[in-house]
């Protein structure tokens, strides 16, 4: 599966942010942007990974999992 996010850039000296709105919490820094955008990349792989188990734990032992591709 594909996802795309938006990444806002922002220089700090000589570093750079990166942040995610649509991912509240993703948050990385590089010293180029390139290194930004990787460190924010893992971040949102990291939270999207949690938010997933953590949803997973409050499910009922019966219930109906299926797949849903969004494109």
């Amino acid at each position: 599966m594909h996802n795309e996010f938006t990444a806002v850039l922002e220089r700090d000296g000589e570093w750079y942010i990166a942040y995610c709105p649509e991912v509240p919490g993703a948050n990385g820094q590089g010293r180029s942007k390139e290194e930004a955008r990787k460190s924010l990349s893992e971040a949102i792989a990291l939270i999207l990974e949690d938010r997933r188990e953590d949803a997973f734990r409050g499910l009922p032992a019966d219930a109906e999992r299926d797949v849903v591709v969004v494109e």
